[in-house]
C-alpha cells in the first residue's frame, strides 16, 4: 500500500507501542556504528521489511548515492539506494521499527514530512536517532556518548547509560525536523551519538558499535552477547601498536588527548584548557570533521 512517499508491504503488522530507532547516513554514521548496530538487532530478532520509498530518485542524487549492479542467478540487476524500514515484534516490551535513513539531497522538508506520516500511521511512541561522529578523544579511554531528548525519564536513562547531555551547535541535517515535529505531537525523542577518535578512521568501528550496543541492549533488554566487546578491543589494540611504532611525537600527542579527556570528566574541576597548538594542527591536517559528512 502507498502511504505518502512510502510503499509499505501488506498486511501491515499490528505493533504495540513501537519505538523507531533510526540511523542517518552519511551524516551521523561514521565507522558505520549506527548501521552495524541496527544490523545486529535485525539479525538477532529476524526483522522483516515494512517498506521503502516508492520513488527514491525524488529525494536522492544518484550521482552521489550510486546504484550498484550485481548478478542474481546469472542475470544483471540494479540495487537503488533507498530509505528502508524494518520491524520487529516482541513477546515482551515495545515492538521496534528500525529505519536506515539516507539523507536527502532534494525536497528535504517533504522527506521529513513523509517520515512523520509514517511515524503517525504506525503509532510510534519514541523516535531515536543513533550513530557516531569523530571527536578529539583518545582511543585509550572509554568512548564518550552524547545525547538529548524529550519526554520520559530522560535524566535517569542518561545516567544509567553514561550519556552526556549534548551541547552541540552548528551545521545540522534537515531530517532533524522529524524528531522536532514528532516531539510537538507528544512522541518521546532520543539521540545517542558515540564519539570516535578522530585520528583513527576505519570503515567499521567495532569499538564504537560495541558502545552503542551497550545502550540499545539496556534500553530494549537485548542479550549482552550482541555487544561483542572483544571484537572492538582487538581492533583498538592495533592502534596501540601504531602509536608505539610512530615514536615519541605521536605518544606525546596521545598523552595530551588523554589529559584533556580526563579533565573534562572531572565535573568539579574548572573548564579544561584548550588543546595545544600541535594537536589542533594535527587534527586540521586530517581534514575531517562532524560538519563534513562522509561520502557513500
Amino acid at each position: 500500500m502507498r502511504l505518502g512517499e512510502f510503499e509499505l508491504n501488506e498486511p501491515l503488522p499490528e505493533l504495540k507501542d513501537p519505538h523507531l530507532v533510526a540511523v542517518l547516513r552519511p551524516w551521523i554514521d561514521v565507522g558505520r556504528v549506527g548501521s552495524l548496530s541496527l544490523g545486529r538487532i535485525e539479525r538477532h530478532m529476524r526483522a522483516k521489511e515494512l517498506g521503502r520509498l516508492h520513488r527514491p530518485g525524488l529525494f536522492y542524487d544518484f550521482t552521489r548515492y550510486r546504484p550498484r549492479s550485481y548478478f542474481n542467478q546469472g542475470k544483471r540487476e540494479v540495487s537503488i539506494p533507498n530509505t528502508i524500514i524494518r520491524y520487529v515484534q516482541r513477546d515482551e516490551g515495545q515492538d521496534l521499527l528500525l529505519a536506515h535513513l539516507l539523507e536527502p539531497h532534494l525536497y528535504g522538508e517533504d522527506y521529513s514530512d513523509a517520515m512523520l506520516e509514517l511515524v503517525r500511521h504506525m503509532g510510534v511512541t519514541r523516535y531515536s536517532l543513533v550513530g557516531a561522529m569523530y571527536d578529539m578523544v583518545p582511543h585509550t579511554r572509554p568512548l564518550l556518548v552524547s545525547g538529548s531528548g524529550v519526554g520520559g525519564d530522560l535524566e535517569e536513562e542518561q545516567r544509567q547509560c553514561r550519556v552526556k547531555t549534548s551541547d552541540y551547535e552548528g551545521p545540522s541535517t534537515i531530517t532533524y525536523l522529524i524528531p522536532q515535529e514528532a516531539a510537538r505531537e507528544g512522541v518521546e525523542t532520543r539521540t545517542f551519538v558515540v564519539h570516535l577518535p578522530q585520528y583513527y578512521q576505519v570503515d567499521e568501528d567495532l569499538m564504537g558499535t560495541s558502545r552503542l550496543m551497550e545502550i540499545l541492549c539496556a534500553q530494549y533488554d537485548l542479550p549482552d552477547r550482541l555487544i561483542e566487546p572483544d571484537r572492538g578491543k582487538e581492533q583498538y589494540d592495533s592502534i596501540a601498536e601504531m602509536v608505539t611504532s610512530e615514536g615519541e611525537d605521536v605518544s606525546s600527542l596521545l598523552g595530551q588527548l588523554e589529559e584533556h579527556y580526563d579533565r573534562e570528566q572531572r565535573q568539579d574541576d574548572p573548564a579544561p584548557p584548550p588543546l595545544s597548538a600541535n594537536i589542533e594542527e594535527f587534527l586540521r591536517d586530517l581534514d575531517i570533521g562532524f560538519d563534513r559528512p562522509e561520502e557513500n
